[in-house]
């Protein structure tokens, strides 16, 4: 039998300061992913598969949650 003793509940972040994160590394994000973007197009002669927003997108999706991991 498994020990279920330190089972508790989850904190939740508020949603307006999970979307607030997300936001700013979102736009700090957008250039970054520009420059990325546009220096892999001239480097290998051809359009990435994501462009600079969905890549910027990504990032900020993965990142957020870090932030707010105990």
């Amino acid at each position: 039998m498994s020990d279920q003793t330190d089972i508790g509940f989850a904190h939740r972040v508020p949603r307006a300061e999970f979307y607030a994160y997300f936001t700013l590394i979102l736009m700090i994000a957008v250039p970054v992913q520009v420059l990325a973007w546009s220096g892999e197009a001239v480097l290998r002669g051809r359009l990435p598969r994501l462009g600079p927003v969905n890549r910027a997108w990504k990032d900020a999706k993965a990142i957020t949650p870090m932030i707010f991991r105990g």
